[in-house]
This record gives C-alpha cells, sequence and structure tokens, in this order.
C-alpha cells in the first residue's frame, strides 16, 4: 500500500498551465449577427455603448446597478480569426479555424443561484453585487440570455489525454459568451461551463453537474485567495434538468443536477490551442495565432523579433515552474487521490512537475514548424533548465513555509526530511506546516506537542521527528535579527489554516443537492481568508482532523 501525506485533496481540474492573457474589446459586427443559430435568445440586454467612450469621470462612478448598459463584445477574435463556415451545432471535426460560433442550450427547469463572487463582480465586472438578484442576471450567467454585441463561441483545440495524443478536442461544453473591459482598463473573456453542447462535444451532453460545478467555482476563489494565478469564478447556477452520469466508471449511471458556472479569466487559450494547428498543418494559421498572442499578453517580447517565439517559450517554461511550485507549496493536486480513470496514477501530485515538462515538450513540437535549426537548439536547451527552475522556486517557497530565512548549507535535506515525514506518518499537509507556524520553539524543544497541534503530534510519534526537530532549531538560530514571535508571525501569512479538502466539498455538495446553498458560501467566505482564524470554520471542523464519515471517501471526476 502507498502511504501518503495528509494533502489537501481539492478534487478537480485546476487551473490549465498555459493561461495566456490576450486581451481585446469592441463592438460587433453587426453583418455576422443574422442567420446565426441557437437556442439561446439573443436580447438587448445593453445601449451597445462601448466603454471606450467613458470619459475619467464616468469610468470611475460607482458600481452598475443593472446590465442595461453593460456590454460585452466578440469582435477582435472574429476579426483576427478564421471562424468555422458551419453554421449548424452539431458535433464534426473542425479545421481551418480558431473558434466555432455555438449558442448555449437553456435549462428547462427552474434555475436557482447557488453562489456569486462578490470581488469577482466588483472588481473585475464593474457589477454592483445587487445586479446578482435580477432576473437579467440569472439569464445571462445560465445561458439563456446574450448580451447584445456578442456572439458566443466555442474554441477549438487539441491535446494529449493520460500522455496519449486525443485530436481535436475543443470546448464540448463551454460557450465564450465575450469579451468585458472594465473600468481599470483590463479585459477578461467570459465562458460558461456546463451550457449545452458545441461542435466539439463528442460524445458529450454538453452538461456539468452540480457535484462538480460546486468544486471549481470553490477551487478557483480558494487558489486566487492563496495568491496563485487561476481562473475565477463569477456565478455558480443550479437547475433540476436531469444529468446522467457513471460517477466512477462503474456501470452504476445515476441522476444528477445540470449546473453552469460564469469563469472568467485573461485568455481561454492554452497549449493545445497551438497543438491542433501543429498537427494538422495549418501554419499560417499558428502563426497569426502565436503573433497575436505576443502581441496581445507579451509586451516584454517584441513583435518584429525574429527570436519572438523562442522568447515567448522560454516566458512560458518560467511560468509553469513557478505556477507548479504554486501548486505544490500549498498541496494542490489535480487528483490527489486519482480518479477511476486516471489507472496509472498521472496525475497524483507527486508527478505534477514532470507533467509539466510533458507540456512543454508537446509546445515546443507545436513551435518547431515555426523555428529554424538554430531556434530549435536554443529553444531546446530553454527546456532543459525547466528543472532547475522548478526547484529553486520549491526550495524558497518551502523554506519561507518553514521560516527559513537566507540559504544555508542543509536546508534542501531539511525540507526532504520533514516530507519523509509526514508521509510515512500520514499527516495533514496544511495544518503540519500551520501547527509549526503556532507552535513555539520551546514547545518543539520539549518535543511534548499539545494536543491543539494534532498533526504535528502523528508526526512526533515517529522516531526520528526529534533528530528534525534538532536540525530545525540549530537552522532556526541562525535566522539573522530574527525572533520566535516574528518567525511565527512570518509564517503565519503563507502557511493557510483551511483550504478546500474533499470532505468539505463533498458535506457542502450534499446540502445543495436539497436547495441548502449555506455551507457553499460559508466555504467561499472562508476561503477568501485562508490565513485568519474564523469562528465558524472552526466550529464546521475545517482545521481538525478528517471527520470519521469522510475517511473512505471517494471522489468521482466525472462531471
Amino acid at each position: 500500500m502507498t502511504r501518503r501525506i495528509g494533502l489537501p485533496v481539492w478534487g478537480l481540474p485546476g487551473p490549465p498551465l498555459f493561461l495566456l492573457g490576450v486581451t481585446w474589446h469592441a463592438v460587433v459586427r453587426g453583418s455576422l449577427l443574422p442567420g446565426l443559430e441557437g437556442s439561446a435568445r439573443l436580447v438587448h440586454l445593453s445601449s451597445n455603448v462601448s466603454n471606450r467612450r467613458l470619459d475619467s469621470c464616468e469610468t470611475e462612478a460607482k458600481l452598475a446597478l443593472s446590465l442595461d448598459f453593460w456590454t460585452l463584445s466578440s469582435e477582435n477574435l472574429i476579426a483576427v480569426f478564421p471562424v468555422d463556415p458551419v453554421k449548424e451545432n452539431y458535433v464534426r471535426k473542425v479545421k481551418n479555424c480558431i473558434f466555432s460560433v455555438a449558442f448555449p442550450t437553456p435549462f428547462k427547469s427552474r434555475v436557482r443561484l447557488v453562489a456569486v463572487s462578490k470581488e469577482v463582480l466588483e472588481d473585475i465586472l464593474d457589477l454592483d453585487l445587487r445586479v446578482s438578484e435580477t432576473d437579467d442576471f440569472i439569464q445571462l450567467v445560465s445561458g439563456k440570455r446574450i448580451v447584445f454585441g456578442s456572439i458566443p463561441l466555442a474554441h477549438r483545440y487539441g491535446g494529449h489525454q493520460f500522455g496519449i495524443w486525443a485530436g481535436q478536442l475543443g470546448d464540448g461544453r463551454a460557450h465564450l459568451i465575450g469579451i468585458y473591459m472594465n473600468r481599470q482598463g483590463e479585459k477578461w473573456e467570459l465562458q460558461l461551463k456546463g451550457s449545452g453542447k458545441t461542435p466539439y462535444s463528442r460524445n458529450g451532453d454538453g452538461r456539468a453537474v452540480l457535484r462538480s460545478s460546486v468544486r471549481e467555482f470553490l477551487c478557483s476563489e480558494a487558489m486566487h485567495s492563496l495568491g496563485i494565478p487561476t481562473s475565477r469564478a463569477a456565478s455558480l447556477v443550479v437547475s433540476d434538468d436531469e444529468v446522467w452520469r457513471d460517477q466512477f466508471y462503474n456501470g452504476n449511471v445515476v441522476k444528477e443536477r445540470g449546473a453552469i458556472v460564469l469563469r472568467v479569466a485573461k485568455s481561454w487559450f492554452r497549449i493545445g490551442s497551438l497543438e491542433i494547428l501543429a498537427h494538422y498543418g495549418e501554419l499560417d494559421l499558428l502563426r497569426t495565432l502565436l503573433d497575436f498572442i505576443i502581441q496581445e499578453h507579451f509586451p516584454s517580447v517584441k513583435a518584429t523579433e525574429p527570436n519572438r517565439y523562442v522568447e515567448f517559450f522560454s516566458i512560458v517554461v518560467s511560468k509553469t515552474a513557478e505556477l507548479i511550485a504554486l501548486w505544490m507549496s500549498v498541496g494542490f493536486a489535480h487528483d490527489f487521490v486519482p480518479n477511476t480513470s486516471d489507472d496509472e496514477r498521472r496525475y497524483k501530485i507527486g508527478n505534477q512537475a514532470n507533467v509539466g515538462m510533458f507540456n512543454l515538450n508537446k509546445l515546443l513540437q507545436a513551435l518547431n514548424p515555426l523555428l529554424d535549426p538554430r531556434q530549435k537548439k536554443l529553444a531546446a536547451q530553454i527546456l532543459e533548465g525547466y528543472p532547475v527552475l522548478y526547484y529553486t522556486r520549491f526550495r524558497d517557497l518551502f523554506k519561507a513555509k518553514l521560516g527559513l530565512l537566507g540559504d544555508r548549507k542543509g536546508d534542501d535535506d531539511l525540507i526532504a526530511f520533514l516530507l519523509h515525514l509526514m508521509e510515512k506518518t500520514e499527516a495533514d499537509f496544511t495544518m503540519t506546516f500551520r501547527q509549526l507556524s503556532e507552535i513555539t520553539q520551546s514547545q518543539l524543544e520539549e518535543l511534548n506537542v499539545p494536543q491543539q497541534f494534532w498533526a504535528l503530534k502523528m508526526i512526533s510519534e515517529h522516531q526520528l521527528f526529534p533528530a528534525w526537530v534538532s536540525q530545525y532549531l540549530l537552522r532556526l538560530k541562525s535566522n539573522m535579527n530574527d525572533s520566535d514571535s516574528e518567525r511565527r508571525k512570518r509564517m503565519t501569512t503563507v502557511n493557510p489554516r483551511y483550504v478546500l479538502k474533499n470532505w468539505m466539498a463533498e458535506s457542502a455538495v450534499r446540502k445543495a443537492e436539497r436547495n441548502d446553498f449555506s455551507e457553499v458560501r460559508l466555504l467561499q467566505h472562508v476561503l477568501q481568508h485562508p490565513f485568519q482564524k474564523h469562528s465558524a470554520a472552526e466550529k464546521a471542523g475545517y482545521a481538525s482532523p478528517t471527520p470519521s464519515w469522510a475517511k473512505d471517501l471517494r471522489v468521482s471526476c466525472s462531471s
């Protein structure tokens, strides 16, 4: 049996390794509107007044109280990239384009608002929270209505699944409903997930269920509050529409409820956006997409620079190493307890850095047709440097988690030693580091860990714990101009007390299935302040050992 550290098991697909900030905003061309087929109604929620026309006084005005003058646009995408000429919405192979026009399919039953992010609405979308109580808002975020001036799109991309090229994937149940430019001049893409079939749905029904949608909503906002780059979740709605899922791929199909998450990101482009173009030899389009991405999101790379693709690749390698190191620092895993389709445990936490390397290698393969021999060699050398970039950042993050200042010989061994003890005792990842942030040096010296530090108490039962404590205390003495109170204060700012764990999400899901959304909203609030002690969170046991009912909890990744 494999022994494992008690990690926070987030249990849902995390943010892509490659989210590029493609930003644009314009008024859609009216000539494209006639003849578009779809189920959602195109209604005049907006007066079509561009944000660009607002003067400085207006852009700093109070938040919008309705959607009447709130605009979205798809124009820049449609103006730059070829769009699938087939207007009908049926599953098919698509070539020589980046997007297909596809309208969301509204739910047939009543739609309820489960949760909404005040921060996303107000800070990103310039909407007063009270807008979320309106019928216009519910219809927008459930895919029933499309803001006038925008054409919903489904993105074509390819990729690998479990290490094998899967060909065309694409937005099989997601719709890009437009791009918004807020009063800070930031541009954000809005995407509905679970909003119906598209040309890329393959054998799927285009829907997402409440179970997985709750996890996605909570995890997105939790990661953001931990300071980790991620897509954001603006809202979550649920219907009474029946969606059938084989949760554990064992032939037991059960009825669940359809749900939709409104997600926002600077862009939804990914490595697979480039891969599919290279795979099918669509090199002109590949170059167009790359140049667009660089121009819009990589200002440090000159658009006329002959080596721009190599420079772009170098930045992505560095950002990927940084992102995965950050994941590891909070114990985030795509599937720490592997889903039932991950027989090879490809997405377990210990393999994430390697999967990052795999993805970057596939990105390089997609870029290679546009590189000359010298550039290919240079890019390969950049990729070879990924492990050093990753581990350097990993080491710095874990040194901070342990309150270590400066660089000392043996720091790597001290970190590895603790992680080894945590693995052997199956200690809780989050609470081990949090309790190290709270326990005093004198308590550690006595080797008598108080019961309140239950995670450390588990590790203290290991025969090698005294040896690690001795090394740790000796290392802390080398911290220049430091005190024990300063160490603990510093550590509590980088070691969260609360993270989203599977049992927490499952508890919230079970209540939400009964239309009790109180725990989803409680978790949302708690996870927005992960470093601060919260009385309701303590009462709910969010900083306590896993409850007995959840010890053998199985979490499905079918969504």
